[in-house]
């Protein structure tokens, strides 16, 4: 699952022409859900997941909790840094640098959430998802926004933009605010923490025939829940709504509830190898894929990049520039494919 969410994730940030791209694989303007919209909070809730089934094992073992500290706080600050070296990508310019986005916000989650496991329950882990969710809830609709003298739900115009103008440094994604800014790592912890919660389910005393069964249900329950809240507190990624956590992580749920029927129990695992090899280095390849693009979406002749001249050929060939345009996502994922392919069979795993 955490590799086929990283393909997605390639797939959908790497178009052949960003011009000419379905409206699902695009991200929401503002209110909404499509598919590319699940992407991001789809990796929180396995980054969570591992945890419980990396960290429980050694746990039970023995292991003393102290242990793990520096194993954490290193991983979360070498994703971190990993995050800033493509944020400056391709010209270095720190005049110009954001210090916010992709693997910044999984650094963080996962430095909390760790923690998180180690030291709290599912009881307690679940009460302070709750809290963190309808605490971020109450501040965003109750709060008015600094400046405007009422509360703001509005692109560049809300509370968690406000609190970014001010303390956020370095430039914004969309020049006045940030979809991956300070507040909303609060419901984002929330959205690793459900994915904490499906660990718990997977290792627990449950049946294992009926295990799929809970986390399923667990899923029709939660999104069914995000879509009522979302009648007063709008599902919305840019600025990850409770809602929106609710939703994506109800889906979240289903899927881990079909993926462990089929593969673990049914054994259908031929099926899952694609995304096993990309799982296995889910980092290393989300960092390939940047490099791969300086010369494939960035470098070209004639006045056009390569991507451009990829599209345009596909679509003289007869397809629709939409289609192009997915078609050369594809390819390029499928490129980016060979080298964790040639590192899986080589049982090189790269961890940082």
């Amino acid at each position: 699952m955490r590799g086929y969410t990283v393909a997605a994730m390639l797939v959908v940030n790497f178009p052949g022409n960003e011009k000419h791209v379905y409206d699902t694989l695009q991200h929401s303007r503002w209110n909404g859900l499509t598919f590319t919209d699940i992407v991001a909070p789809f990796f929180l809730f396995i980054v969570g997941t591992s945890i419980v089934l990396a960290f429980a094992p050694r746990l039970e073992k023995g292991d003393s909790k102290s242990s793990f500290h520096r194993k954490i706080i290193l991983r979360a600050v070498k994703i971190f840094a990993v995050g800033m070296f493509l944020n400056m990508l391709p010209d270095f310019n720190l005049s110009d640098l954001r210090w916010t986005g992709t693997l910044h916000r999984i650094a963080i989650v996962y430095l909390a959430c760790a923690f998180l496991f180690l030291y709290t329950n599912w009881r307690q882990q679940l009460t302070l998802a709750a809290v963190l969710l309808i605490g971020y809830w109450l501040a965003m609709t109750l709060i008015p926004t600094p400046g405007y003298g009422k509360v703001m739900l509005e692109p560049g115009a809300n509370l968690a933009a406000w609190i970014d103008s001010k303390y956020l440094p370095g430039k914004m994604w969309q020049g006045t605010w940030d979809p991956e800014g300070i507040l909303v790592n609060f419901p984002s912890i929330a959205s690793c923490i459900t994915g904490m919660l499906a660990g718990h389910i997977l290792r627990s005393g449950i049946p294992s025939l009926e295990r799929p069964l809970w986390l399923m249900v667990i899923g029709v329950g939660m999104s069914t829940t995000g879509y009522f809240w979302g009648l007063t507190f709008p599902v919305n990624e840019n600025i990850w709504t409770s809602s929106f956590v609710m939703v994506t992580s109800g889906f979240a749920f289903l899927v881990l509830g079909a993926v462990h029927f089929l593969t673990d129990l049914k054994g259908y695992a031929k099926y899952a190898w694609a995304g096993v090899v990309f799982g296995a280095n889910a980092i290393t390849v989300y960092v390939l894929a940047d490099l791969l693009s300086l010369l494939f979406y960035q470098a070209g002749f004639g006045g056009k990049t390569l991507n451009l001249w990829g599209t345009d050929l596909l679509t003289q060939a007869g397809l629709s520039a939409k289609l192009s345009s997915l078609l050369y996502a594809i390819a390029f994922v499928s490129l980016c494919f060979l080298p964790v392919l040639w590192m899986y069979r080589r049982k090189i795993f790269i961890k940082l």
